[in-house]
Parts: structure tokens; sequence; C-alpha cells
């Protein structure tokens, strides 16, 4: 039945409608052709009885006295008075089965026995005629005065009451057939008519590139009926769904100043050092102006304060454009982390283990800026939990088919409320900062996993993406 399936739904219901309804027309028409079958045979078993009857009135005083030429003549008589000459052929006998007398002598001789044409002949009140019989041929006892006194062999036409009986089929399941037809019609155009607004939502659900866009309000069904509620209900999930990327953008941006934020006052101590120097360094040059040895080795001292800054502007730039997510990740990006994060974990005397086990020649195909986003958040909140003097890790590794990351602190563990924030789905706690869900946020949109655990006293949040391994050679060339 997979064919079936790859009809649309409004479709499949048209046709099961369709369908039902030739199936009811069907046995609609069996009831009735049965029952006209019913009528008709019922019919003719009263004429067959009323013809045997009629004749057993008319014969009993003869076959009674064996008058052999006034029971020939009263079938004589019955036979050209039959209505539209119904009869065919009659045939009487006496009680020991001898013919009397018969409208066709040579068919049935006198004192031939009735049974050798009794071949085939039904009694009165068991009739049953087929729709190809056009004669019927009825054995019947006569009965005179209460008593059986013989036999009465008649053969009676009846083409024409079966021809009425197969136009009268005809006829019924002709106008059943068009009826049928004209009603499967209008049920088809009813059923796609009512489940268009299905088609339209199925159609607009597939056509949907990106976000998904709500059904105008011209093309919801009128009243409150069930279809008018489906589009409602669709045209409300996707304004929640709006709503809710909204949040989320403006959570992401929320929480990228706050990182930025919370690293302003250490980045603030790693860039006023090089400045000291810097200016210690001008006003050397400025003292020293005729000693060539003392310039050039002022000279080297800003180069390498200036390149120091440099390498602290660009870390930060990068980590703030958040929208270039088709940047690919690359081992520089956890050196600008490292380099961003490093004042911070100084400021707090704090231990800072970094390991990133990730080859060029072998680059994860995963976007730059939401890996590198995930990363500070959990780094800046182990460098929170883990304290004055405590100890900070970072281990990456890019497996066969995952980019795994783990980050380490000494500190106590997550609470209860940070637990929330990071691994489930529901309301976010008051109490607490948003950076824990932005991390589950992110790491739910590239379809990886997060996992918390305490291992050897340090509280390790692993969190595994799924990547496909691109060659870095073959990436550059492809961007000359």
């Amino acid at each position: 039945m997979g064919w079936w399936r790859n009809f649309s739904l409004s479709l499949r219901v048209s046709l099961m409608v369709a369908m039902l309804m030739i199936a009811v027309a069907v046995i609609a028409s069996q009831l009735v052709l049965s029952a006209l079958d019913r009528q008709q045979v019922a019919r003719i078993r009263e004429l067959a009885r009323l013809h045997v009857e009629a004749l057993s009135v008319a014969l009993g005083p003869f076959v009674l006295r064996k008058d052999v030429w006034e029971v020939y003549d009263t079938l004589e008589r019955a036979a050209g008075a039959s209505e539209g000459r119904r009869t065919v052929f009659s045939a009487v006998a006496d009680r020991n089965g001898r013919v009397l007398a018969a409208t066709d002598p040579r068919r049935a001789p006198v004192d031939s026995p009735i049974s050798r044409l009794a071949n085939g002949a039904q009694l009165p009140g068991k009739l049953q005629v087929g729709n190809r019989e056009h004669n019927v041929k009825l054995l019947a006892p006569l009965v005179y005065q209460g008593r059986k006194v013989g036999q009465i062999l008649t053969e009676l036409d009846i083409s024409d009451l079966v021809s009425e009986r197969r136009e009268a089929r005809r006829l019924l399941l002709l106008g059943n057939a068009i009826a049928t037809g004209f009603l499967v019609f209008l049920g088809y155009l009813a059923t796609r008519r009512m489940l268009t607004p299905v088609s339209r939502l199925v159609s607009r659900m597939r056509e949907t590139e990106g976000a998904p866009r709500p059904i105008p309000r011209d093309e919801v069904p009128e009243g409150d009926g069930e279809m008018a509620r489906l589009v409602n209900t669709y045209n409300e999930m996707v304004r929640a769904i709006a709503s809710k990327a909204d949040t989320e953008r403006r959570l992401a941006e929320r929480e990228r100043f706050v990182s930025l934020g919370r690293l302003s006052s250490s980045l603030a101590h790693e860039i006023n050092n090089p400045l000291g120097g810097l200016l210690n360094a001008t006003d050397t040059i400025r003292k020293y102006a005729d000693r060539p040895d003392v310039v050039r080795q002022s000279a080297d001292l800003i180069s390498r304060g200036l390149r120091h800054l440099r390498d602290v502007a660009k870390a930060t730039l990068d980590t703030n454009r958040y929208e270039r997510t088709d940047t690919p990740l690359s081992p520089e990006d956890f050196e600008d982390l490292k380099l961003l994060i490093g004042p911070e974990t100084r400021l707090n005397a704090q231990r800072l283990t970094w390991a990133v086990e990730m080859d060029r020649q072998d680059q994860p195909a995963l976007p730059a800026a939401p890996v590198r986003q995930i990363v500070l958040n959990l780094l800046l909140n182990a460098t929170a939990a883990a304290g004055k003097e405590g100890r900070v890790g970072l281990w990456v590794a890019t497996g066969p088919e995952s980019l795994v990351i783990e980050v380490s602190d000494s500190g106590p563990g997550l609470s209860d409320s940070a637990r929330v924030r990071l691994l489930e789905s529901g309301p976010v706690p008051s109490n607490g900062g948003v950076g824990l869900r932005l991390v589950r946020e992110l790491v739910t949109g590239l379809h990886g996993a997060i996992t918390t655990e305490r291992r050897q006293g340090m509280t390790v949040i692993r969190v595994t993406l799924p990547v496909a391994v691109r060659d870095a050679a073959a990436g550059e060339s492809g961007e000359c």
C-alpha cells in the first residue's frame, strides 16, 4: 500500500468517500434487486397457483368420471381463454398417474405415464424462476372436493414477466449508476473543498524555507470549525516560533555583551601592561635619539607590544562577530579564546590547562561563531566557579564523526538552577544568568549533546557536536 501513501491527504480522503459511496450504492442496488426478484417470484407463484386451482375446479368432475373428451375440451378452452395465451402445454392424469388428456396428444398420448413429462417440473408453492427461463413447468395434485383425484402438468409462458424483470433490473442499475456517479462527483468536490485548508497548510509547511510563514487571514476558513481552528493553531505556532527565535536572538546578543563586559576588566589589565612599556619605549627614544642601539631595542619593544594589542583586539572583534556563522571553525578560534580568557584566569590566580587536538588538515565542518560562544560561556562559568587559585581546563578533540569539547573546573559543582539551565528545556530559573541556557540553545541548534560529571574533584561539562570532516587544503584551494 505504499502507492496509496504517495497521494495527498485531501485526495485520499476524497477517494475514500467516493469508494464508500460506491459501496453503499452497490449494496443498496443489491438489496433492491433482491426485493424485486422476491416480488416477481411471488407474483409468478401466485399466477401458477391460481392457474392450477382454476383447472382443478373445472376438471375435477370429469377426471373423477374419467371423461376424456370433456377433460380435453376443458383443457383446450382453458388454453384458449388464458390471458395472452400463457398456457403452452397442459396434461391431466388420473390417480394412477396415467394421462387422460393433453393439449398436445402427440406429446402426451392417452394412458401414457405422466412422470415421463414431469422432468424439471416444480410445485406451484415452491416455484423458482431463473433470469434466463422463458417457460416454467408445474406438476400439482388435482384436488376435487378435498380429495386427490389426479395430477395436472402444465407449462406456462412467462417470457414477458422475465423480460419485465430484466428491464427493471437494467433500468435500476443504470439509474443507480448515474445517481451514484453524480453523488460521488459531488462528494469528491465537497470533500476536496473542505480539505482545501489542510492542503494549503501542508503546502505552506513544505514550501517554507528558514522561518515558517503564517497563512494569510483571507485564506483562513470562516466560522469556528475544525479546519479554522487547525489553521489558527498553525498561525499561533508560527508566531510562537518567531517570538521564541527573536527572544533567543536577543538573549544571545545580551549574553555576548555580558561576556565581553566580564572580560573588559581583565582585558584592561592586558592592554595597560603593554601600553606602559610602549610609553616607556617612546620616552627612551626621545631621550636617546642619538643612540641607534637604544632606538632599535625600544622599536623592538614597541613592535612586540603593538602585535600583542593587535591580537587582543582581533580576538575581541572575532568573538563579537556572532552573525558570521558561515565561517568554518579552525584552531585559531581556540587560540583567540585562550587569549581572551587568559587575563581572567591570571586575575584570579587560576591554573589554566589547555589542550586542543585539532589538525589543520582535518578540520571539522562547523560554524566558528556558535562554537566560540559555547566555549567562551563555559570557560567564563568555569572561572567563576573555580574561584581564587582554582583550576580551569579545556580539552578539544576531533573524532571521525564528532567534535568533543570538555570544560572543567575545580569548583563545588553545578547548582540545581545551573543544571536546569544547562540540561533541561523548561523555563529558566529566576536566579542566575542566561549563559548556560544560551549554551544549551546553541548546542541544540548544532544537533549536539551535553553531559556533566564529577571527575577527580573536577566538574566536567562535555559537549559533543556531530561534524562532517573537511579537507582544509581543499577548502583553501576552493577559495582562490
